[in-house]
């Protein structure tokens, strides 16, 4: 029987880092993993000299920016509130279909 858990090793510009991962997950750490090094590379090519630390980190803030972005783009909430407050006003006003 195969164990649920599997053991990859995971490599972040030079680093690497030994994780214990959920078999079924695998594919997403190594396309984080794929993620983190294109950024890490884009911005070693684009500021030369800067250090290893620095495209890190440059790496680090552009991937949180994307992420936070998208969560925005997918928060519906208030778009529900703006529905509600219309369905409401519509229904004071007497403009629904009262059959």
């Amino acid at each position: 029987m195969e164990s649920e858990f599997l053991r990859i090793t995971i490599r972040l510009g030079k680093m690497l880092f030994p994780i214990t991962v959920k078999r079924r997950e695998e594919e997403i750490y190594r396309a984080a993993e794929k993620l983190i090094n294109e950024r890490l590379n884009f911005y070693a090519g684009k500021y030369q000299h800067q250090g290893d630390e620095t495209y890190m980190a440059m790496a680090m803030l552009d991937i949180a920016v994307a992420l936070k972005k998208d969560e925005q783009r997918k928060d519906t909430a208030p778009l529900m509130e703006k529905i509600t407050t219309l369905l409401k006003e519509i229904e004071e006003n007497g403009l629904t279909d009262q059959k």
